[in-house]
């Protein structure tokens, strides 16, 4: 189950469960869609992967499986981009579709 962290790693931007804003790759490193555009170039610096939109839990709990049953999670990771250590892997991957990686 995700955990739906609360903030980009890199900005420290709030991400809320019911954000449009939120980014994830597959390791769910979370990113804001302004950080994965203009300054990671669809690259995670933690492990190369690509991003795709995060998913939000549902409110509704006709099926049980909502946000008030099971939380979205309050752990914060604020590390911001070191550029001059992305730059060596932005450079390796940036061309390559992220499936191809």
């Amino acid at each position: 189950m995700l955990e739906i962290r609360p903030t980009c790693e890199n900005c420290n931007k709030a991400l809320p469960n019911d954000s449009d804003e939120a980014m994830i790759c597959s390791f769910e490193c979370t990113f804001c869609k302004d950080c994965v555009d203009t300054l990671l170039y669809n690259v995670c610096p933690n492990c190369g992967g690509g991003f795709e939109k995060r998913p939000s839990r549902p409110s509704n709990c006709h099926t049980g499986n909502c946000v008030d049953t099971y939380p979205v999670g309050n752990k914060e990771v604020y590390k911001p981009i070191d550029k001059a250590k992305f730059k060596e892997i932005l450079n390796k991957f940036r061309d390559i579709q992220p499936r191809k990686r």
